[in-house]
């Protein structure tokens, strides 16, 4: 999916959720426009505030407006918890996954790896980003790929502690396991979920 202008983006959603938005620069370029733009307040409607959120959560992932609407209809379709669900269909894409595990810096980067064949679950190669990982999934770099320079400094440069805990990680095989369903924690997340199901609801 083309995003296009990342820090644009970020910054008229008012949030750095893209990695390169992820900088003091950005910060403190936030700042700046927060005193320089000094517009009469005016109180935001629900229905911008709602459509923000769901802006922040398709441009974290890098779906498109079909695919979220997708994930939404199921979550709401299938739970009476439908925020738990939502998040949780989202962090177990393969190609989030891949981030998660620290194969990659990115998520875009993770998509580009999945969609180059570098990833086999449970043995088998898999190159669509959007594959849904389940529970005792084993996630892996593919034997021809090891040597590849994508992954040739990931043992000096892995960060063990980025691996949340419902995923295992072994550094030594580049493989991975999903060993509970994701879980949604508020602080980590750069959007509101609710708002996003209050928008589609409408």
């Amino acid at each position: 999916m083309i995003i296009g202008p990342k820090y644009k983006i970020a910054k008229r959603l008012g949030a750095p959720i893209f990695a390169k938005t992820q900088t003091a620069k950005f910060a403190l370029s936030e700042q700046r426009s927060g005193r320089t733009n000094r517009k009469r307040p005016g109180q935001m409607s629900d229905y911008k505030r709602q459509l923000i959120e769901k802006q922040k959560m398709r441009f974290t992932y890098g779906i498109s407006e079909k695919q979220l609407r997708r994930y939404v209809d199921e979550a709401t379709a299938k739970s009476h918890q439908p925020v738990t669900l939502l998040v949780g269909r989202l962090e177990s894409r393969l190609d989030n996954v891949i981030f998660r595990l620290g194969l990659a810096k990115t998520r875009q980067a993770a998509r580009q790896i999945v969609a180059h064949g570098h990833i086999d679950v449970n043995g088998k190669r898999v190159k669509v980003p959007s594959h849904k990982v389940r529970v005792g999934d084993t996630v892996a770099v593919r034997a021809r790929s090891v040597e590849s320079p994508l992954f040739a400094t990931l043992v000096d440069t892995h960060e063990a502690a980025g691996v949340p805990n419902w995923l295992g990680f072994d550094l030594k095989k580049l493989s991975g396991e999903m060993k509970d369903m994701p879980t949604y924690e508020p602080s980590e997340t750069q959007f509101d979920p609710q708002q996003v199901l209050e928008y589609y609801s409408r």
